[in-house]
């Protein structure tokens, strides 16, 4: 009988520190080697500082072992050499660049044949837009392009950093479609405070409280504990035993998704 799968990324006690404000006081993860691991917490909690951290966009220590090589020392472009790809929470799409020109930005040199064939098979209807300005898409289709150029170079990793904040609740759908064909192919470390999307999606999860790891287990369980979800994630599940009304399962610390699903991006508070 074979064990469990070694972990692609092993991150233990990552501290950051930024304008002398303790941030991370010693975050501890694991991102299994497929399918999506779900990274939770409430605003503040400190889920961005800590994608932040892997990624080397903060100053931080610790160790960050991905693929079994510790990375903490590497600056960010090593790490994205090694396939660590990143959506980041405000897409970072170019608006006046076409679909086609902002994925030709995202491939890299010396990483081999731009996986093309995977995007368009992934996500046919970029294919269909590749002439049309990356500002004039749908909310969703502008996280198909963030998600694409992660796919582009052959990574073997993507970190996906709220890709559903602020997106209608129709979009937030497309979104998840995206995201599980992605994950097919790559595995993902997905930022998310729609738990009905990480119950959808998610087979691991790291719930962060204080900027300190506070949970790490299977998803469906901790979203199957009401008393747990509501602890450390301040809502709770739908009942399914008819014991009194149903609980709203939500999102955490979230304000409500505007009805335009090309609304400004916010920003993770205290993270």
């Amino acid at each position: 009988m074979t064990g469990p799968a070694e972990p692609l990324l092993a991150v233990r006690d990552l501290k950051v520190v930024i304008g002398g404000r303790h941030i991370l006081h010693g975050v501890h993860l694991d991102v299994a080697p497929t399918g999506v691991t779900a990274l939770l917490g409430r605003n503040g909690a400190g889920k961005t500082t800590t994608v932040r951290g892997i990624l080397g966009l903060v100053p931080r220590t610790g160790s960050v072992l991905f693929d079994g090589a510790e990375t903490v020392r590497l600056p960010t472009h090593a790490l994205v050499r090694r396939g660590i790809g990143y959506a980041p929470e405000d897409r970072g799409v170019f608006a006046s660049l076409t679909v086609a020109e902002n994925l030709r930005l995202a491939e890299r040199s010396g990483a081999g044949r731009p996986a093309y064939d995977l995007v368009h098979e992934l996500f046919p209807e970029l294919k269909q837009r590749a002439g049309q300005a990356a500002g004039t898409l749908s909310g969703g289709q502008q996280q198909m392009v963030a998600i694409a150029r992660t796919l582009l170079g052959d990574n073997r990793l993507i970190i996906a950093d709220e890709p559903t904040k602020g997106l209608a609740p129709k979009v937030v759908s497309e979104v998840a479609q995206v995201l599980e064909r992605a994950a097919e192919a790559v595995p993902v470390l997905l930022v998310e405070q729609n738990l009905a999307l990480v119950r959808r999606l998610a087979e691991h999860c790291v719930v962060l409280a204080d900027g300190r790891t506070a949970h790490q287990g299977a998803a469906a369980e901790l979203l199957a504990d009401s008393a747990a979800t509501r602890r450390l994630l301040g809502v709770g599940r739908r009942r399914t035993d008819g014991a009194g009304p149903p609980e709203r399962e939500h999102t955490m610390d979230r304000p409500p998704a505007p009805s335009s699903a090309g609304a400004a991006q916010g920003t993770e508070a205290g993270a």
